[in-house]
């Protein structure tokens, strides 16, 4: 049996945790999703997001942060009447600045991953947890 954390006891988590938790990321579109999501997840559950994440895919352009920065009111009305995502008008406003605020830094740094590892000498830091 596969050794995991003790938060990652059942669906979506158990897939999250043994693919994708602690592993080094290096795509914008990816690294832009995970802004989203984390964006959502905020006060609650890691697991409500991963369940709905599907929805945020389609909700938000398969994650393409130019389609999402365009992103007008009308379309903020429609995500908030989505019951496939959180429906909370202040993430959601929230996920189209942090958009736009993504791309300003792609065209900064060439990409949001250069941005992001440059914190960290390009390199993960692995911690001795135990």
């Amino acid at each position: 049996m596969k050794k995991r954390c003790e938060w990652a006891k059942d669906e979506p988590n158990t897939t999250y945790h043994d693919n994708e938790w602690g592993v080094p990321l290096h795509n914008d579109v990816a690294l832009f999703e995970f802004l989203i999501l984390e964006g959502a997840q905020a006060g609650l559950s890691w697991s409500a997001i991963l369940n709905r994440r599907n929805g945020y895919r389609i909700a938000f352009s398969n994650f393409d942060v130019v389609a999402v920065s365009k992103y007008t009111q009308t379309d903020v009305k429609k995500l908030v009447e989505n019951k496939d995502i959180i429906r909370n008008k202040l993430k959601i406003n929230s996920a189209i600045n942090n958009a736009k605020q993504f791309i300003k830094i792609q065209k900064e740094f060439g990409s949001f991953d250069e941005y992001l590892w440059g914190f960290v000498n390009h390199k993960p830091i692995k911690n001795k947890f135990k």
